[in-house]
């Protein structure tokens, strides 16, 4: 019955989303349907607003909605030339040309339950192929493409969630419903609680410009901090509880997840007394030459059975072999820290920044293989060229392995997402740009361009080129 469901869900929610252009044509939009507050009076196109709702600061606080449907449908298609790799490895990102591809479709349904409380129930479908398997980069081409992707659809449940919001005053503020969020209106100043199942970055490091691989840019490195191992499944969800306190103009949040079995496995463990990834974060918003930013800064451990790359070096030279994370895992802590900005340069011009490290002693264990990172971007609005909604982005990464996982990958070592069988050890680099069109609320489609230097941070390979183009839409 659950799968049954779960298909029926993702259905209508495909259904729904080819249908919107025509909607937004017609300007009979259904209610509760999402954009955020900044788009609400803006001018479309045709001199038609995409939505009569009021923006946040209008004074205007909107009815709390009891229930809600939403839904998104996206799919990224990827073409890679062929690029000079004298040698490969099991887990190399192939030198000969090759097409990757993407489909995800999710329907969010968010019930009020009494004041200031949400449920959430989000069924999800997706399929994918990705390049050489999703190996041989840690900057990874794709966010849509989960570690589990295959040829044939899947069915699960993604987000099964309560979200729990006790009002503290400090003036009253709109929220405009969205995937996972309610129409209403909440306090300035307020503590949220957040229990179930999620992904880490619903609530944490959400940077305005470089979040959603759905809308904004595809390479794993601008999804968040490179080098934040995240407590998720191979899907990208996990369990657990977040606490949040907002206030004008600050943040403070923690919270405490389960950490998948085994490496970037699927099942998750539940024992979160034992294993578990805990993450801080603060945020402060400022003003730099009467523009406004927001400064984040997050810190994590994560505890759980993980190999020690330097261990795994030692056992192989004792055995005459090469190195594996299999034979030395046992209970470690691993952590890390990374810092953030959103900066408005213009009314249309909103500029990023990420810098993070771990420790990077111990394996990749739910995110990516990277132990050190600097990103870098800036997004435009089409205001300029009579394109109000279309957006153009541009950014840069730069991706590092500490000394250790750099040594265990010049032995010969496996790692989850990287293993040449040799390694001439260089930062990785990535560009990445893309034009995003826009013509009505609920269509984008984009095209998008990556460059990566040093791909799997090995000089002797690359530089490998992506093109992508996307449609996502949603209601």
């Amino acid at each position: 019955m659950k799968k049954t469901f779960e298909r029926r869900a993702v259905a209508a929610v495909l259904a729904c989303c080819c249908a919107a252009p025509v909607w937004a044509q017609e300007g009979s939009a259904p209610t509760g349907s999402t954009q955020v507050a900044s788009d609400a009076l803006a001018p479309a196109v045709d001199g038609s607003a995409f939505s009569d709702a009021a923006p946040a600061d209008s004074g205007l606080i909107p009815e709390d909605e009891r229930y809600a449907l939403h839904g998104q449908s996206t799919y990224v298609w990827q073409r890679k030339p062929s690029f000079a790799s004298p040698y490969e490895g099991e887990n190399s990102l192939q030198g000969k040309k090759a097409k990757s591809y993407s489909f995800t479709a999710t329907v969010d349904l968010g019930l009020r339950l009494w004041e200031g409380a949400e449920f959430h129930v989000n069924g999800e479908g997706a399929r994918g192929q990705a390049f050489s398997g999703l190996h041989g980069l840690g900057g990874l081409t794709n966010g849509e493409l989960a570690k589990t992707a295959g040829a044939d659809m899947v069915y699960y449940r993604a987000r099964t969630f309560l979200r729990q919001t006790w009002g503290l005053g400090g003036g009253r503020e709109a929220v405009e419903g969205d995937m996972n969020q309610l129409t209403g209106g909440q306090d300035k100043r307020r503590v949220v609680l957040t229990v179930g199942t999620v992904s880490m970055l619903d609530i944490f490091d959400s940077l305005e410009s470089a979040h959603d691989p759905r809308t904004q840019f595809l390479n794993w490195s601008f999804l968040t901090h490179g080098s934040f191992d995240y407590a998720a499944d191979s899907r990208g969800y996990t369990s657990g509880a977040a606490l949040e306190y907002i206030d004008d103009g600050w943040a403070v949040r923690a919270g405490r997840f389960m950490m998948p079995k085994e490496s970037n496995g699927l099942p998750l463990d539940t024992r979160l007394g034992k294993h578990y990834g805990d993450q801080i974060e603060f945020e402060k918003q400022y003003q730099a030459g009467n523009r406004p930013g927001t400064a984040r800064i997050i810190g994590f451990r994560n505890k759980t059975r993980m190999a020690d790359f330097g261990e795994a070096i030692a056992a192989g030279r004792a055995a005459g072999t090469a190195p594996e994370l299999d034979n030395v895992r046992r209970e470690h802590a691993k952590v890390g820290v990374g810092i953030g900005f959103d900066q408005s340069v213009t009314d249309d011009v909103n500029a990023f920044m990420r810098a993070s490290w771990s420790d990077g002693k111990t394996e990749t264990y739910a995110f990516t293989e990277i132990d050190r990172a600097v990103s870098a971007g800036v997004v435009v609005k089409g205001t300029q060229w009579s394109r109000p909604y279309d957006t153009v982005g541009a950014a840069v990464a730069v991706n590092a392995l500490s000394r250790t996982h750099r040594g265990y990958l010049a032995a010969g070592g496996i790692g989850p997402f990287l293993g040449d069988g040799a390694l001439n050890y260089g930062v990785e680099q990535i560009a990445e740009t893309y034009y995003s069109w826009r013509p009505f609320k609920y269509f984008w489609l984009t095209g998008d361009a990556q460059y990566i230097r040093n791909p799997g941070y090995n000089r002797d390979r690359g530089p490998a080129k992506v093109f992508s183009v996307r449609l996502h839409t949603q209601f």
